[in-house]
């Protein structure tokens, strides 16, 4: 993967719905190496120093030694009893273990890199008020999902499950444990991979990888979903190939969201329970979540929404998550009815209603922050925007 340019817009452009002299820009110019003449230096820089796709390979590795070592040692000193089912605690160490590791490896990286860890995406003055933004925008879109299905009668509602002090208790507990997912998987997909794939993916790359991940499922997967994946990349296909014949501004960054979220989806194809819908679901959020950085100017509000998402559907609905479903919910809900509109094991993010939800979280960002996007972006000198 080659870089397309010495800085893109969403790396060099302020946080848009700020005042450009008060924030700083998304992604830090640092006194990067030129390339060198020798193979060496030809093969592992360029203009921006190490090339994404060696950045991706060091940071892959570093990212499993770490995660296997450090799981190891959690393993032993928790004695984690796995037929306990999903409980706050198991979901909490199941994701302590990759968001240590996560930070290791991306200090590293970030250290070769010349750069600060907040430069992969996460650099915003307004970052707090991005995060609660998403916090609320997470539960009343799983709010409003809950409340179609049990309007259309695909969704039961059973009595109250917790009182009294325990509501606060696992309310806290399930909160930092999703908390810590909204953390590392908008850490690694929207905050590293998408920062890194943005100053180096091309078009055709992305195609090959794309092609690759399907040839993969078509051999190795049966069932679960895979076509969710096969439908995400076909509809990014298009846009993406029109971006890169028109050499527009935005080209990198939007591949670079089509071939992340893409891979988010195909990672949710080992769960239990999925079908293509919520494959295919995990995928669009994803992809969501890529256009609230390109709205908002960080992966702050995606981090929010995520954890808050995820908690709403968990503990305060008492609904399946990715076919899982959990111990201490304060409400109780059973699917009912077809699981087309039911999303049945999966939970609401196997319905076909997910997707007019989803599509209007992407609205919403549209709306809330695209002027200020947009106003942002024509202040922005002509030289900062070319990618």
């Amino acid at each position: 993967m080659d870089p397309e340019s010495p800085a893109s817009a969403e790396q060099s452009a302020p946080t848009p719905d700020a005042n450009p002299s008060e924030v700083e820009p998304v992604t830090a110019e640092v006194d990067s190496p030129a390339p060198s003449p020798h193979f060496f230096g030809r093969v592992f820089l360029s203009p921006q120093g190490l090339r994404p796709g060696w950045s991706i390979l060091i940071f892959s590795l570093l990212m499993i030694g770490f995660t296997l070592a450090i799981g190891s040692l959690i393993g032993r000193v928790s004695h984690l009893d796995r037929k306990q089912g999903f409980t706050p605690f198991a979901a909490f160490l199941s994701e302590l273990a990759p968001f240590i590791a996560m930070l290791g490896a991306a200090a590293i990286v970030a250290a070769i890199e010349r750069r600060r860890m907040l430069d992969y995406n996460l650099i915003d003055a307004r970052g707090a008020r991005h995060f609660f933004s998403g916090l609320a925008a997470g539960f009343l879109a799983l709010s409003v999902l809950v409340g179609a299905l049990a309007a259309g009668g695909w969704l039961h509602f059973g009595a109250v499950a917790l009182s009294g002090t325990a509501i606060l208790h696992f309310a806290a507990l399930w909160g930092a444990a999703f908390l810590l997912v909204g953390c590392v998987e908008e850490g690694l997909f929207r905050c590293y991979l998408q920062f890194t794939l943005t100053r180096g993916i091309r078009f055709w790359p992305a195609v090959i990888i794309l092609g690759a991940v399907c040839l993969e499922l078509l051999v190795r997967a049966k069932g679960n979903g895979v076509w969710g994946v096969y439908l995400i990349a076909l509809l990014g296909l298009a846009p993406c190939y029109l971006l890169h014949r028109r050499k527009a501004p935005t080209r990198g960054f939007w591949t670079a969201a089509w071939l992340s979220s893409t891979l988010f989806g195909f990672v949710h194809t080992s769960n239990n329970g999925e079908n293509w819908i919520g494959i295919f679901a995990a995928a669009a959020i994803g992809f969501v979540f890529c256009a609230s950085i390109y709205f908002t100017g960080s992966a702050w509000w995606a981090i929010g929404c995520h954890a808050a998402w995820d908690w709403s559907e968990t503990f305060f609905y008492g609904t399946a998550d990715s076919g899982l479903t959990s111990q201490g919910h304060l409400l109780t809900t059973a699917p009912a009815g077809s699981a087309f509109w039911s999303g049945g094991a999966d939970g609401p993010e196997g319905s076909i209603l997910v997707l007019a939800v989803i599509l209007a979280l992407l609205a919403a960002l549209a709306v809330i922050y695209g002027r200020s996007r947009q106003s942002t972006t024509d202040s922005t000198p002509a030289a900062d925007l070319v990618s």
